[in-house]
């Protein structure tokens, strides 16, 4: 069995001298070897990882080296020598020098270097005539040097010269000078990482060598700082929502009050989401404090008597039912106040709203309900809206989500009409699921408001982690 280049290489070492001095220069072994530098470096590294065995220091060489261009210089002789060589004794046309290999540059050169001569008025045109006799190609000179491993004795100006003419290049080596170390031997022995119970059962480990412990080396950085997953898509949608022109709304009160959860949304007192088993009221403090009183009077008019077009709902509605606080059930509320606030601006301006926020519902735990979640809800208000264009900003903004295939289903709402439900074809599970609600606000919700008549506003919302 042939002996591997870490073999080769500890055994020629092994014949190097001890001392300061001792050693092996890693470019020098390869030669001597036959090998390739890099392959001899592998088998450096392989015997650095095995402890003590050898010391190696990087150390770093220039050389200078002739490029393509180069060699065919050092081969062919310079383009200023090539083309004096060319001009015969009664002269070229300069249009046929200027047609020769090299002669741009050769022309140029010879001309600073005076061994050519240029007779702008000779007949035909100008022509080009020897200056001088002879001339001696220097440049083939300097390169035949480096050629043979005298590069160094040129002077600074010429390799500058040669390696603005892109002739010469400067070659940084890294190579290795290799010591034996405190436990060098010729035999490549594997150094064993783990104690096994196998060795402790047997004793082998008593005989087996062991690679040190760095107990200064650092560990594996712990995995923390991630986002949540919730978080990442609460930032997706969040910037999809931006990207489309929307403004975030003031959604930090999660304790609302009845009437801005469902009376100021046209949900009757007596509707069954108002019930303790859908939603939790609070005890403490039990009723808001304040609520806007010429805004409520008109929602207490539509809701029991009708207006702005409405029958309403024929019951008697109470203001204690209205005062009943209680953790949001939906960011709708939030929706609604902005859009009261836009109503008290004066002069309407067209808005696009959104929120991305928690909600609570008094619902029975299982594997797809939680009694807190969030909500996404997109508002646009403006005049003109159509049930067209909410289709259209749903197909916009489920597509920014990677969906694409989307289906309506009309559907009913207390507060918008039409309203529909949301559907998309789940690749995963072959089948269509629901992934919101939306429709266009009743006018008996905006006109109490304060809105004009004229102003439209569509809205939709989904629901995360349920």
């Amino acid at each position: 069995m042939s002996p591997s280049v870490a073999e080769l290489l500890l055994q020629r070492l092994e014949r190097t001298p001890t001392g300061p001095e001792g050693g092996l220069c890693s470019l020098e072994a390869a030669a001597a070897l036959g090998l390739d530098h890099q392959t001899l470096v592998g088998a450096v590294k392989s015997l650095q990882a095995l402890g003590e065995v050898i010391e190696a220091e990087t150390r770093a060489t220039t050389r200078w080296e002739l490029s393509a261009e180069g060699e065919e210089v050092l081969r062919d002789g310079s383009p200023e020598v090539r083309l004096f060589c060319s001009v015969p004794s009664e002269g070229l046309p300069q249009s046929d020098a200027m047609k020769l290999p090299g002669a741009q540059v050769g022309f140029s050169k010879a001309m600073a270097n005076k061994w050519l001569r240029l007779d702008k008025g000779a007949p035909g045109g100008p022509r080009i005539f020897r200056a001088v006799g002879a001339v001696q190609d220097a440049v083939q000179s300097s390169l035949r040097q480096v050629q043979e491993g005298n590069g160094d004795s040129l002077s600074e100006r010429e390799r500058t010269d040669l390696k603005r003419r892109k002739l010469l290049l400067e070659v940084t080596l890294k190579s290795y000078w290799i010591r034996k170390g405190s436990a060098f031997s010729t035999a490549v022995a594997r150094q064993e990482t783990d104690l096994t119970p196998e060795m402790i059962a047997t004793g082998s480990w008593r005989k087996l060598p062991f690679k040190a412990y760095n107990f200064s080396a650092l560990g594996l950085p712990p995995a923390c700082g991630h986002l949540h997953p919730l978080l990442k898509v609460r930032s997706q949608l969040r910037q999809i929502f931006l990207e489309m022109g929307f403004t975030e709304m003031p959604t930090d009160n999660f304790v609302e009050s009845s009437f801005w959860n469902f009376d100021a949304l046209f949900q009757p007192q007596q509707h069954p989401a108002r019930d303790q088993h859908d939603t939790f009221f609070l005890q403490d403090p039990a009723e808001a404090p304040e609520l806007p009183a010429g805004y409520m009077a008109r929602v207490k008019k539509v809701h029991s008597q009708g207006g702005y077009g409405s029958q309403g709902y024929k019951y008697e509605w109470k203001v204690e039912e209205a005062r009943k606080n209680l953790l949001r059930t939906h960011t709708t509320s939030a929706s609604a106040r902005a859009l009261y606030h836009l109503a008290r601006q004066g002069k309407f301006t067209p808005v696009k709203y959104f929120s991305i926020d928690r909600v609570f519902r008094n619902e029975s735990l299982d594997a797809t309900h939680l009694a807190e979640f969030h909500q996404v809800e997109g508002v646009v208000a403006d005049r003109g809206l159509t049930l067209g264009h909410l289709m259209g900003i749903l197909h916009q903004f489920f597509t920014k989500l990677g969906i694409s295939k989307l289906r309506f289903k009309p559907a009913y709402n207390p507060y918008t009409e039409p309203s529909m439900e949301i559907f998309s074809y789940h690749e995963g599970l072959k089948k269509w699921v629901e992934v919101g609600n939306s429709g266009v606000f009743r006018p008996e919700l905006l006109l109490p408001m304060g809105l004009p008549e004229s102003v439209s506003v569509i809205a939709w919302g989904l629901s995360l982690e349920r």
